[in-house]
């Protein structure tokens, strides 16, 4: 492990990275995202000063499909009704679920197992005083001690990851195959843009290309 490289295990029962094409189904990527393997790194460590960028998606075990269906609503809470009732102390308006709820078809990847090779990065907003090494000892000790800011989770919230700090005797499955265009992340510029790479697992590797390279900010 560098300075900045950090090789973090991601496991779980259940995962489900929905590809965006299909509007009501849940249908998931054939591996993690480099976003959703973001969001399980920041729920261990975020901060504003720092930036994670995903760099290489090890499988571990082999892809697992599991369908199902389940209730979902239809609507949910707009944010700025949310955000007013927490200032005001109002209360929102009664929503009953089982007036708007849905069958829906999830096509999820069950017992799933990942290790993903991610780059801690300082932003422009770190102050003098902060440094990589400061935020590389914090997430360590955080990891370790199984510290958290909120549930890590492989793709949907009911599907909660099990992170630790990847041993290094651990093999990638002998896989090779083109996974298609692939959801690297979201560039939050002055509009939120989706960006996507032709993602290819090479004996069990896919290498994530560089952010800056596919347009995203440092």
């Amino acid at each position: 492990m560098t300075e900045n490289l950090f090789r973090v295990r991601m496991s779980g029962a259940l995962a489900c990275f929905s590809r965006p094409e299909f509007s009501t189904e849940r249908v998931s990527y054939e591996i993690i995202t480099p976003s959703a393997a973001r969001g399980v790194l920041e729920a261990i460590l975020w901060k504003p000063a720092i930036r994670w960028e995903v760099r290489r998606i090890s499988v571990l075990s082999e892809v697992r499909w599991m369908e199902f269906r389940r209730n979902e609503v239809n609507s949910r809470v707009p944010t700025r009704d949310a955000g007013t009732a927490a200032r005001t102390g109002e209360p929102l308006r009664d929503f009953y679920a089982a007036e708007d709820r849905a069958q829906r078809n999830t096509v999820a990847l069950r017992e799933v197992d990942y290790l993903v090779e991610a780059e801690m990065h300082l932003t422009a907003r770190a102050g003098a005083d902060e440094n990589l090494t400061k935020f590389r000892e914090m997430f360590l000790r955080r990891i370790e001690k199984g510290q958290q800011h909120y549930q890590p989770y492989l793709g949907c919230r009911e599907f909660p990851a099990q992170v630790e700090l990847a041993p290094p005797e651990l093999q990638p499955i002998a896989d090779s195959r083109d996974l298609g265009w692939m959801l690297h992340d979201l560039d939050f510029g002055l509009e939120i843009q989706a960006r996507f790479f032709l993602a290819r697992m090479v004996a069990g590797v896919v290498e994530i290309p560089a952010w800056t390279a596919q347009g995203g900010a440092a």
